[in-house]
This record gives C-alpha cells, sequence and structure tokens, in this order.
C-alpha cells in the first residue's frame, strides 16, 4: 500500500485489535476499530473508510453476518476477512459472501503484513470493478447515443422519401402521357416501400433490423389502398411470421412484394372482376425464410410476367442481393412466385 488509507478493523480480542493500531498506524494509516459486529456497522455507517477488515468469530454477531450486513450499506468499501481458523469452508463461505479477500489470523507482525498484502489487493480489485463498470457504462451510453443517432436518420430519410413521393405524383398529374403516368405510379411505390422500412427503424425499438410481419402489414396495407377500387376491388391477404430481417433484406423485400402484387393486381384479373392476392412469410428452416406471392388469375405467359421488364429486373437484382431467386410454380392454377433465402 503507497499511501496511507483509513480502515475499519472489526474484532472482539483486544490484543489483536491493538497490534492492528499499532503496525498500521506506524505505516502512515489511519486506523479505528471496533470489538463487536453491531459496533463496527455503525462505524461503517458514518462512511469515510477505504478499506473494512473483519474478524470471523465474534459472539453475538458473527463476522459472516456483519459482512451480510455491510454489504448492504451504500458504497461499502473492500472487506477483507479475518479469521483463526484455516477451514477452507470458512474462506469460501466469506468470499461467495462478498468478502474482497481472507487472511488467517495469526500472532505478531506476519499477519499484520498479510492484512496489508490482502488490503492492496482488495483495493486493485475494486479498482478494476470500478474501471470495468465505468468502461460498461460509457459503452452502453455510445450505444444509446448511436441508436439516437441512426433513429433520427431513418426518421429523416424516411422524410425525404416522402417528399420524393409526392415529388413524383405531382409530376405524375402533370402528364398526358399515360404510359409515362404509370411509370412514374409504379416508381411512386418502389419509394414508398423503402421509405415503409425507414419508419418502421425510427419507430422500433432495434435500429439495424425489422420486423417482418409489421413491415409487410403496413406494406400491403398501401398496396391494397393503391389497387382495390369499386370496379375492379383487390383484396391482399398476408401471413407473415414475426421474424426480423437487417435493413438491407427487408428494403430487398419489400421491393420484390411491391413489384409481385402490382403485377398480380395489374394483370393476374380482368379490371371489371374481383380478385385475390396472397402473401406468405415464413420460417423456411433455421437458416432460411421463404416468401410466396400468388394469384388465381390468367397465369403466366410463356414469356413469363407481363408488364415493360423493369419489374422483373428489379426482382431479379433484389433476389440476387439475397443470395437468392424468384421461382414460378408452373404447376400453380394462376401465378405463384416463391423465394427461398437465407435469414
Amino acid at each position: 500500500m503507497n499511501r496511507s488509507r483509513r480502515i475499519l478493523y472489526i474484532d472482539d480480542d483486544a490484543g489483536t485489535r491493538r497490534l492492528v493500531e499499532k503496525l498500521l498506524e506506524r505505516r502512515g494509516h489511519d486506523v479505528v476499530s471496533c470489538d463487536s459486529g453491531q459496533a463496527g456497522i455503525a462505524e461503517a455507517t458514518k462512511g469515510g473508510f477505504d478499506l473494512i477488515a473483519v474478524d470471523h468469530y465474534m459472539p453475538g454477531m458473527d463476522g459472516l453476518a456483519t459482512l451480510n450486513a455491510l454489504n448492504q450499506l451504500p458504497d461499502c468499501p473492500p472487506v477483507v476477512y479475518v479469521t483463526g481458523s484455516e477451514e477452507s469452508a470458512v474462506a469460501v463461505a466469506a468470499l461467495k459472501a462478498g468478502a474482497a479477500d481472507y487472511v488467517v489470523k495469526s500472532v505478531g507482525g506476519d499477519f499484520v503484513d498479510l492484512l496489508e498484502q490482502a488490503f492492496a489487493g482488495a483495493l486493485a480489485t475494486a479498482s478494476l470493478k470500478r474501471d470495468k463498470e465505468q468502461a460498461e457504462a460509457d459503452l452502453l451510453a455510445a450505444n444509446q447515443r448511436l441508436e439516437a443517432l441512426l433513429r433520427e436518420v431513418n426518421h429523416r430519410v424516411a422524410n425525404s422519401l416522402q417528399l420524393v413521393t409526392t415529388m413524383v405524383a405531382m409530376q405524375a398529374r402533370l402528364l398526358s402521357d399515360d404510359a409515362a403516368k404509370t411509370a412514374l405510379s409504379d416508381t411512386e411505390r418502389r419509394i414508398q416501400a423503402i421509405a415503409q422500412v425507414h419508419r418502421k427503424l425510427y419507430t422500433s425499438g432495434d435500429v439495424e433490423s425489422v420486423a417482418m410481419n409489421e413491415y409487410l402489414a403496413a406494406l400491403v396495407d398501401e398496396l391494397q389502398a393503391t389497387w382495390s377500387t369499386p370496379v375492379g376491388p383487390r383484396t391482399i391477404t398476408l401471413e407473415a411470421e414475426a421474424l426480423r430481417l437487417h435493413t438491407d433484406k427487408a428494403v430487398s423485400l419489400g421491393v420484390i412484394v411491391t413489384e409481385l402484387v402490382t403485377n398480380a393486381c395489374k394483370y393476374a384479373y380482368p379490371e371489371n372482376q374481383s380478385g385475390e392476392v396472397r402473401i406468405r412469410f415464413a420460417r423456411a428452416d433455421d437458416e432460411r425464410f421463404q416468401l410466396e406471392v400468388e394469384d388465381d388469375g390468367c397465369g403466366l405467359t410463356d414469356e413469363g410476367p407481363k408488364g415493360t421488364g423493369l419489374g422483373s429486373k428489379l426482382i431479379s437484382a433484389m433476389a440476387h442481393s439475397l443470395s437468392s431467386k424468384l421461382d414460378y410454380d408452373r404447376a400453380h392454377d394462376g401465378c405463384r412466385a416463391v423465394l427461398v433465402a437465407p435469414l
């Protein structure tokens, strides 16, 4: 021990108390001694001690009871347990009860030397514990700041994407060419699929992954509102497990679902007839998920899905980003698209 410490020594043996006081004070320490557990606890409650030593064998309130009571005090300093017994069970019980170290009591200065060494070790251990707790607190605070920042970033991205979709919609209204207006409407839906991911990220407790059941449900609501009309009602149903996917995977899957549902709503059924589009998302096995989008419409042509071809290219690109590809079930009466990809 390199500098003076204020030490509380609790022991019913008057001779040992005098020896500890004398030798530790010679070494520059301030020692307060008590002859019972009750008196020691009362003294410790006043605070201001760097270390405490507690004897095991004391009448009325023994060392373990005293140690337990000391540990209930706020900011209790390290406690070294002192025992006249060499039984390992006593030392183990003390350490389990929260003692920083233990010393076997003996007659003479050797005992005080060992006690001082135990004090030094206890202080070093306490310092390491404080540093660890501080590092963990700093890391937690840093993570919380990062999560708040990511949440704010996602909020702003979602707002910016919403602004883009608004501008696209305004531009579409100014056009007279039906093909151009359709292309811009498709673009608007694609942007909305991405924006929905960022909305889920800043409104949830996890800023790095998306609950796919919630995300797909919100996406389906938007697609339902877009495609279902009184003249040609479209029912879009969803069965989705509560799996979480990383942001990038959620975006890719959202674009794929948007393209498949849009294609089904456009081409599977005649304009003046009702039709249903079904979406299923679930775990395929321990390492993969499966997406299915199907309808009961006119089915695939020999060339594949109808449309301009851009949607198919987007689906292929998004599936590739998921380390997968989209397959069509040719045996299905209608169109059934299936994608299986790693979680």
